[in-house]
């Protein structure tokens, strides 16, 4: 995206009377099989959402320790956790989802990555009645949010994220926001329709009608006693964050990957990266090692 078409989202957000309301996502569950073929090629190295998943690869890793048991909320098939998982060996991750279909995706991509620190489980974010209470370090969720039906969904898997982290643990959650106009909506979720099959692009409209807006996040996270900040990105939450402090020293190691990784992204994807940084840094949050 260019300054001058974000610039626009931007002034048409500020001043515009509409107030686009939640619709929330047909289909709640996603277990399509061209759905989930669709969302893991879009997420995969060199696809549409690269750019965004290594912004977020890169903060969930500072809220993450050797040795950690972490969590993923509604992993779906997998990119996201897996590039953490990749550049994180020796932290073991569970990922949990509701579509056994994304569970099998999931599955097949750590597999195939030769990722030995990964396991899978299929359960609802709103209810981790199988993890006992301060029994993982980390909690994580990455644009899976919006899935929920509900404000009061919301709330309910922010409580149980809370119940089973432990005193000292890290979390990082990150979904779009809800934008006010339509047009808006329409330009983001159509932003890339060239590049990607038309069932993403569709299914990624329906995910940004239904994000929660910023309000439904800062009170989901009450749930963890103010301890958690939530940010998004400057003057519009088109993405929004919720992150614990930083548990991890700096790590050279980890710099050198992330930013190989970032060179790796053709030019227009390191464009996107930068907007993403710049826009997020406005909004109070730093990038650790990627500027």
């Amino acid at each position: 995206m260019t300054s001058l078409q974000i610039l626009k989202v931007l002034v048409r957000e500020l001043i515009t009377s509409e107030r686009a309301i939640r619709i929330p996502e047909p289909d709640l569950v996603m277990d399509r099989a061209e759905q989930v073929e669709a969302y893991t090629t879009a997420g995969a190295e060199g696809g549409t959402m690269a750019p965004v998943y290594l912004f977020h690869t890169t903060q969930i890793s500072q809220v993450l320790r050797p040795g950690d048991t972490v969590v993923d909320l509604a992993c779906g098939s997998a990119n996201q956790l897996a590039q953490v998982a990749r550049l994180n060996p020796d932290v073991h991750f569970l990922g949990i989802d509701l579509s056994p279909t994304m569970l099998a995706r999931a599955r097949q991509l750590t597999t195939e990555k030769s990722l030995a620190n990964c396991e899978f489980r299929l359960a609802s974010i709103t209810d981790l009645g199988f993890l006992e209470n301060r029994s993982v370090d980390a909690v994580i969720s990455t644009l899976a949010f919006h899935h929920l039906p509900d404000a009061a969904s919301l709330q309910a898997s922010f409580r149980e994220a809370g119940r089973v982290l432990k005193p000292d643990g890290g979390v990082y959650f990150a979904d779009l926001g809800h934008l006010r106009a339509e047009k808006s909506i329409e330009y983001f979720g159509r932003q890339y329709a060239d590049r990607q099959p038309e069932i993403f692009t569709v299914d990624y409209l329906n995910s940004l009608r239904a994000a929660f807006s910023l309000h439904d996040f800062k009170l989901a996270a009450q749930a963890f006693g103010g301890q958690l900040a939530v940010m998004s990105t400057f003057l519009v939450p088109y993405m929004i964050v919720v992150k614990s402090a930083a548990r991890r020293p700096p790590d050279e190691r980890l710099a050198r990957a992330l930013r190989a990784l970032r060179q790796s992204l053709p030019d227009h994807h390191r464009s996107d990266l930068k907007d993403l940084i710049l826009f997020f840094r406005a909004g109070g949050l730093a990038t650790p090692y990627l500027g």
